[in-house]
């Protein structure tokens, strides 16, 4: 077993990164054009000699166009971000956009103003897009495992394996009896004539208190799993981040007869298919 888990950390890959790891363009997109109409109105601030005019202009036309202001100082507070007003006061964020006084000091105390007066920025709409691709860093945490969720559905595609993603474990009576109260949801679900096998998937390139955590977790649900007849706990994982937890992985490793890399998968797939 040691020796086949030296192997395992061996294998272990240092990114599962491809170029479109990086942004989400569509969703991207999307987010700008949903505002893209208020943006447009508040493009007549740029350059404007007198603000508070302007902003009245936009005011009288249309007051709903300043709700998207948030936006320009890279913030999604959707009526929960709190700061403390010229006075002191702690307030909501959004609260300022609801009086024209309110929106003066959110332009003059970000220093919007004198960005706008000055042509620092040329379009809203450009710089908007520009924000949200750098607020779309913020997901690519989340976006390494669902990458690695893909990676694993086009091996089994590829292979001609049936299976199902995002299934939860209230399906099977059996299941949640030995789960208990907690409900798990399971990454994929192959059913052969034989077994049903109850699949879980990650990728860490990193390290973090979160290994030991997912490696405790798996260790103590697989052979509850295990346990019932025509069920198999499987756990595909990769990432050099196991390296600063590979005591508590090998511990799991240990435990669980069913842990696989992107490199070894293929034994997985081929005693599948036989």
């Amino acid at each position: 077993m040691a020796k086949d888990f030296n192997k395992f950390m061996s294998q272990l890959q240092e990114t599962n990164q491809t170029l479109d790891f990086f942004c989400d363009f569509d969703k991207i997109s999307q987010n700008v054009e949903d505002i893209k109409l208020s943006l447009c109105m508040l493009n007549s601030l740029i350059g404007s000699t007198d603000m508070r005019k302007s902003v009245e202009t936009i005011w009288k036309r249309d007051k709903s166009a300043f709700n998207v202001m948030n936006i320009l100082i890279a913030v999604r507070s959707e009526g929960k971000k709190k700061v403390l007003d010229s006075l002191g006061n702690c307030v909501v964020l959004d609260s300022l956009f609801e009086s024209i006084d309110g929106v003066m000091e959110f332009l003059d105390n970000t220093g919007l103003t004198e960005i706008f007066q000055s042509k620092k920025i040329k379009d809203l709409v450009d710089y908007v897009f520009g924000i949200e691709t750098g607020l779309d860093t913020n997901a690519r945490k989340n976006r390494s495992g669902h990458v690695m969720e893909g990676m694993v559905a086009r091996i089994l595609e590829k292979n001609g394996i049936r299976f199902r993603q995002e299934v939860y474990s209230s399906e099977w009576p059996e299941i949640t009896k030995v789960l208990g109260d907690d409900e798990k949801r399971f990454d994929f679900v192959v059913k052969t004539k034989d077994k049903t096998y109850l699949i879980e998937v990650n990728f860490y390139s990193g390290g973090g208190s979160k290994l030991n955590e997912v490696a405790r977790s798996y260790s103590d649900i697989a052979p509850k799993i295990n346990s019932v007849s025509g069920f198999e706990f499987v756990w595909i994982t990769d990432g050099i981040g196991w390296n600063s937890a590979k005591n508590k992985l090998q511990e799991a490793y240990s435990i669980i007869p069913s842990v696989y890399n992107l490199t070894n998968i293929s034994s997985f797939i081929e005693g599948l298919k036989g």
